[in-house]
């Protein structure tokens, strides 16, 4: 198994999944259709499929083109909401792509229909991986949109944090600085946040991406992973998890306005990535 991963728009990222002997591929969170089949021809694959996380444009918007381009592509997902979907998946569903095993994972927190897909490989050293969307991110996760908090603790903490802890995580955005940014005010006193955040600033510098991360690392640094570690309960006040979970959540969003102050044209834009202005008809 053989993952592109491929920077898109201002901080998205979007996969081609290679399964090396058939050379059959599978794309996840189509944004730019066009810069996605420039590397399918380099690669000389088979794009047979595309599994969205969610139905928010900037990880959806291009699987109507892309359907136009390669008639009979499946698009999958869980939510009736994302764009050209040719069938819906359930929770604990599994797909097989060649040796490529995928098991749909529905993790609702940051949309009510995010559908994680963790993928492995029978009888290979490989470690498996997990495409996360928004659900999970380097050191973070994605707003609480439509779930309660109860619900994205059991998708971050019941659903993904139970994945073998060598399972690399691959996200949706390129969030990792401003995250432990966060997660050091967080746990000041975490040696694990330091060390990843002196090596996010350097990939910064160096114009790198910053996935994939492990799981087992992300326990370590990641407070939305860590909701019951005595320093992240006392940042919060807090004691249960979900309570925990959703005062980190605020914290969080009050943390990025005041590093990155909006002008009302951004906060639109925002809005729109976001979703809560609705998706751009498909032309």
């Amino acid at each position: 198994m053989k993952v592109k991963v491929i920077p898109v728009l201002e901080d998205n990222y979007m996969y081609l999944v290679i399964e090396e002997h058939t050379r059959e591929a599978v794309a996840v969170d189509v944004a730019v259709p066009k810069r996605l089949l420039e590397i399918v021809g380099r690669e000389g694959v088979s794009l047979t499929t595309v599994l969205t996380t969610h139905y928010h444009w900037d990880h959806a918007r291009g699987n109507a083109e892309l359907a136009r381009l390669r008639p009979g592509l499946a698009v999958l997902g869980a939510d009736e909401r994302i764009c050209a979907l040719t069938r819906k998946l359930v929770h604990g569903e599994e797909l097989r792509f060649g040796a490529i095993h995928v098991r749909c994972l529905l993790t609702p927190g940051h949309t009510s229909g995010h559908m994680s897909y963790f993928l492995w490989e029978e009888e290979c050293p490989d470690p498996p991986a997990v495409f996360s969307g928004d659900a999970l991110l380097v050191a973070g996760c994605g707003l609480r949109l439509e779930s309660t908090a109860q619900q994205m603790y059991e998708s971050l903490m019941a659903t993904l944090g139970s994945l073998p802890p060598e399972t690399k995580v691959f996200c949706g955005h390129e969030h990792t600085l401003g995250n432990l940014e966060f997660a050091q005010k967080v746990e000041p006193g975490n040696d694990h946040v330091r060390a990843k955040l002196s090596w996010a600033k350097k990939r910064d510098e160096d114009d790198l991406p910053t996935v994939p991360s492990t799981l087992s690392e992300e326990l370590l640094y990641n407070p939305f992973l860590r909701v019951a570690e005595e320093p992240v309960r006392k940042f919060t006040g807090k004691a249960a998890p979900a309570e925990v979970l959703e005062a980190l959540c605020k914290e969080r969003a009050s943390f990025q306005q005041a590093a990155e102050p909006l002008q009302p044209q951004a906060r639109a834009l925002l809005a729109l990535q976001w979703g809560l202005l609705g998706t751009p008809r498909q032309k």
